[in-house]
């Protein structure tokens, strides 16, 4: 837990109830474990549940008071039904982080076919929006709550290649601000966060993508992208995990529609590639 120099809490969490999706790994785990150190009762929502599971086990051993739960947020009803299960069992629903979500095979878009089309948008944007759905009705009969959806850098700066998955984060961002704007009046607050690169499994499989792309080492990508942000490095977890949580607690009780960008002042990767050969 963050702490002020009076030793008090700084984003004091203590109490509240949250879910994060897609968190059985990678940077939703961070996010679980941050906001549970916060002092939140926190929710693992994620279709592998077993990982979920053995996660949340290894963070209660910590003193942290982690769950886990099998969700899938392609499927409407079932996420209606999951969080008026969580609503009901804990009396509330404080927080959710829409993290949960898909990369894209890396393609042009006069190659990008119907298939990988429909299944990015439909488990990083819909899925995100019947989550958005669920918990906000739930907060605002509250009237109180708050939702932050990660968006991407990809989502306000798109690159090359992967048009679905810009498509999807900018519709996150689109989703974030009329949100924020009709639940207001309740209370609820609704704001978006942008990473930047983070070094996990989610993007090392499109680094290796990109890598084929560009005819470069693996090692070579990785220090284009690091010299590309100002600060010098890639991101962490808690790089993106402590945005979050700041956004979730009372010190940011004055902020809604908002789009934190945490990456290391990187804007975008505008990169245009090139030709390519033709059969």
């Amino acid at each position: 837990m963050l702490m002020n120099n009076d030793g008090t809490a700084l984003q004091n969490l203590d109490g509240s109830i949250a879910v994060v999706t897609g968190a059985a790994q990678g940077l939703g785990l961070g996010i679980v474990e941050q906001l549970a150190r916060d002092g939140a009762t926190t929710i693992i929502a994620d279709l592998q549940l077993e990982k979920a599971e053995t996660e949340a086990n290894r963070l209660r051993t910590d003193g942290l008071e982690v769950h886990a739960a099998h969700l899938d947020i392609t499927d409407s009803a079932v996420v209606t039904t999951f969080f008026e299960r969580v609503a009901n069992e804990h009396g509330q629903l404080d927080i959710l982080v829409n993290n949960a979500g898909v990369g894209q095979k890396v393609t042009p878009i006069v190659e990008l076919s119907d298939e990988e089309w429909n299944r990015v948008l439909n488990a990083t944007l819909t899925g995100a929006f019947y989550c958005c759905r669920a918990a906000g009705g739930i907060m605002e009969r509250q009237e109180y709550g708050c939702i932050v959806n990660v968006a991407s850098i990809n989502g306000q700066n798109p690159a090359a290649l992967v048009a679905a998955y810009n498509v999807a984060k900018a519709g996150i961002i689109s989703l974030t601000k009329t949100l924020a704007l009709e639940l207001a009046a309740y209370g609820v607050r609704v704001n978006a966060v942008s990473p930047g690169p983070v070094y996990t499994e989610f993007n090392r499989r499109n680094m290796a993508q990109r890598c084929e792309t560009l005819n470069i080492t693996e090692d070579e990508m990785i220090e284009r992208i690091r010299s590309a942000i100002p600060l010098g490095r890639w991101g962490e977890p808690t790089d993106i995990a402590r945005g979050i949580a700041f956004l979730c607690s009372p010190q940011a009780s004055w902020i809604t529609g908002e789009v934190l960008r945490v990456s290391g002042g990187m804007e975008g990767v505008s990169a245009t590639p090139p030709k390519r050969q033709k059969n």
